[in-house]
């Protein structure tokens, strides 16, 4: 599935909870995924460790967001040997960005960026997409950003898509996909603004 795809479908495929996924970097398809176990990290759930605490009041790295969303999915593409981010998911991610429906959360050391998350807004949902480090607890650093972000913009539903280890040391969990589209249903239904 690729051709004839466009930004508006890869949002009804979120807001019907599946997301696309490619076999490598130089495919032209890619297919539909809906697992029967989703990764959500609840908000009012998110753990951060003391150890990280201290990190966050002594790293000289800084944050942003939505400053090089382009960088943010090419280095989440390029950290893996082997990446379901293709160029066509890549430039359809690109569009739904320049419609304000995708964003990034940066971490920068001095100008070089060092980490960093990608995902879409719809309603009260982020849908995570994608996460990279090139410094330790980088990427956990833009988690942090972006939960306080949801949190103070009023969204209610962080979707991780699969709950891996380092997801759950945060706080992440695995639920049904029924109750996964039961807490969609209701985070389409709020206005939430991540700008």
């Amino acid at each position: 599935m690729a051709q004839g795809f466009g930004p508006d479908d890869l949002i009804d495929c979120y807001r019907r909870g599946v997301f696309p996924m490619s076999d490598n970097r130089e495919d032209d398809f890619f297919y539909l995924v809906e697992p029967k176990l989703r990764g959500v990290l609840p908000l009012d759930a998110f753990h951060v460790s003391r150890s990280m605490q201290k990190f966050l009041r002594k790293t000289p790295l800084k944050v942003t967001v939505n400053t090089d969303f382009q960088s943010v999915i090419q280095a989440c593409a390029l950290e893996r040997d082997n990446t379901w981010i293709s160029l066509g998911i890549e430039g359809l991610y690109t569009l739904l960005h320049w419609r304000g429906e995708a964003h990034s959360v940066e971490v920068w050391e001095d100008d070089v960026l060092v980490g960093g998350l990608y995902g879409v807004t719809q309603g009260g949902a982020f849908f995570g997409e994608s996460m990279f480090s090139r410094r330790s607890n980088a990427s956990k650093l833009a988690l942090i950003h972006l939960v306080e972000r949801l949190k103070e913009r009023g969204f209610v539903l962080l979707d991780t898509q699969f709950l891996t280890a380092h997801l759950a040391s945060l706080g992440a969990i695995e639920i049904s996909q029924a109750e996964y589209l039961e807490k969609l249903k209701l985070a389409l239904e709020i206005e939430a603004c991540f700008d």
